[in-house]
Order: C-alpha cells, then structure tokens, then sequence
C-alpha cells in the first residue's frame, strides 16, 4: 500500500510560517473549513511587526446568532478593511528588500476581495504556497459527508482520502485519540514547531509568530532557507 500523509487544519488568515510547513510536510492538506468559528482566533486574524511592537490585522465579519456558525459560513463585513490591511503592509514593510513581490502577490486578491471568509484565506494560502513553491493538494472539508466525534471525524476524512499518516499540531495531543487511528491503520505524527532559525527582520527583537507575509518580505525566494519542509 502507498504510503500518504495528509494533514488537516482549520483556516486562518495570513498564518504563520509553520502553517506553511505543515502543508509542505504532508502530500494532501484539508481545510476544516466546516468547523465553528471562534472569535478573537486566527481564522481572520493576524500579526505584523512594526516599530511599535507586534500589531494586528483584523478581517471584519458578520457573526450570527451565539457564533455557531461555520467558517465556511462566515461573511467579511464589507470591504474597507482591504485597503487598510493593504496599506499596513506597505507602512511597515515597504523597507524590506523584498515588498515589492509581496505586493504583487496578494494585492490582487486585496484589491477585489472575496465575500465568505473562508474564501479569502483559501485564496491567499493558495497563492502564498505557490510563491514559495508548494505543490501540496489542497481540499475542503466541507467537500465530504463526515461522521460525527472530534476524532473519528479527522480518521473519517483520512479514510476517504486513502492516508496511512496524519500529521497534527501538539495543541491537538489534548483530545485526540490515536487508539482510534491505530483501528484504522493510521499512524499519527506530531509536527514540532520549535527550532525554527532568525532570519533578517526588522523592528527589534525577533518574532517567530508573526505573518509568513513577514519571512517572504524579508526573504523573498530565499525563504526555505528558514523553514524546515519546503524545498
């Protein structure tokens, strides 16, 4: 049987670094973008650095009811936050030997930004992962029928999609139940962030968790150079 790995994350917005390398570590990536939204959480939100520290960027969004909608349900609140977000960007990295192709590549997708949120952050990974040469299969979950549990609801998807090894995050070791998996013949591996080096940045004291927007700016195609799956 060939081996597959596959991982699965829900989406976020601009993420960090090691979201990238999670999806280069694995041979297909889904969205989880059938899950609930949360609030104050990564799924439209993101940091930049400035000279004032470690700032923000918000996308706005209609919330419904006690927030049990789904990401994948999830309408952005106008559009007046693309220029802001936009503008930021070049306030606070145009100094950077490598702006100029960051602008390029998300400024269309700035400019005429999608309705649903889900959307956005799938558009903007996808063209991200491209720039840094990711070749990766990327899904939605909402594209199958799943079965119901936190667990057997990520063993379900890795059964359709054929994997014998899901990749996931340490923060997930608090309710996943890899018995499940092992039923399944799946074996789970956990991806390890740390050991991450610097690369040039500016502004101060170095911040790993910020925007990958952030390493391609200062780095440009020599950004691999700082992560650990991507060629």
């Amino acid at each position: 049987m060939r081996s597959k790995r596959v991982a699965i994350l829900q989406s976020n917005y601009i993420p960090w670094k090691g979201y990238f390398d999670l999806i280069a570590a694995v041979d297909e990536f889904i969205l989880y973008d059938d899950m609930q939204y949360t609030r104050r959480d990564w799924r439209n939100r993101n940091q930049i650095k400035t000279p004032q520290g470690v700032q923000w960027l918000t996308v706005p969004v209609k919330v419904k009811g006690k927030f049990h909608q789904k990401i994948n349900e999830t309408e952005i609140d106008g559009t007046e936050w693309a220029s802001v977000h936009l503008r930021s960007l070049t306030q606070n990295y145009s100094r950077t030997t490598y702006f100029r192709e960051v602008a390029e590549l998300v400024s269309p997708i700035y400019n005429s930004p999608p309705v649903m949120l889900s959307e956005l952050n799938r558009s903007l990974i996808t063209i991200i992962c491209k720039y840094l040469g990711i070749t990766t299969s990327i899904r939605l979950s909402s594209e199958f029928n799943l079965v119901a549990g936190k667990t057997e609801r990520l063993v379900d998807l890795c059964t359709q999609v054929g994997a014998t090894e899901y990749f996931s995050g340490p923060a997930a070791k608090e309710y996943i139940v890899e018995d499940i998996f092992m039923e399944s013949q799946i074996k789970v591996t956990w991806f390890e962030y740390s050991g991450y080096p610097e690369y040039p940045q500016l502004f101060g004291n170095f911040q790993h968790g910020v925007t990958v927007l952030d390493l391609l700016a200062n780095c440009g195609k020599l950004s691999p150079k700082y992560m650990k799956y991507v060629l």
